[in-house]
């Protein structure tokens, strides 16, 4: 009876420990980006798209910059939601950014939660390393 008791406990506690995680695993999906992958090359203009949890949303959209590799911003766009946001589900987004005179071979694309409250606990970014043209 005590071994089946020891067996029965080890396997809540195994399965407690694969829920958290998942879970953990799934929150840090918020964002997914489809294009640019990692490392493309980008070329004026270039498009972007992926999926966004509707937290990432305000009225539809949230900034997205290219920054050389000196942190110069090349350009600014919006990523528009292309299905309902208000969820927390996944939400496809795509956009076009028109980029500035490139400075470097070496940039990178940020993806930023749009925070109205401006609260430092709200922020949340994604950064893409990609090569410019």
């Amino acid at each position: 009876m005590k071994r089946l008791s020891i067996i029965l406990f080890a396997a809540l506690f195994l399965l407690t420990v694969l829920y958290f995680a998942f879970s953990r695993g799934r929150e840090q999906r918020s964002i997914v980006v489809d294009s640019p992958a990692p490392y493309d090359v980008i070329q004026h203009p270039f498009f972007f798209s992926g999926s966004a949890r509707g937290r990432w949303f305000f009225e539809a959209s949230f900034p997205v910059r290219v920054e050389d590799a000196n942190g110069v911003v090349l350009g600014r766009g919006i990523a528009t939601a292309t299905g309902d946001w208000m969820t927390d589900d996944l939400v496809p987004f795509s956009g076009t950014i028109e980029l500035d005179p490139l400075t470097t071979e070496i940039g990178t694309v940020i993806f930023e939660r749009d925070n109205p409250s401006g609260l430092s606990e709200n922020e949340m970014k994604l950064e893409v390393p990609v090569k410019l043209r």
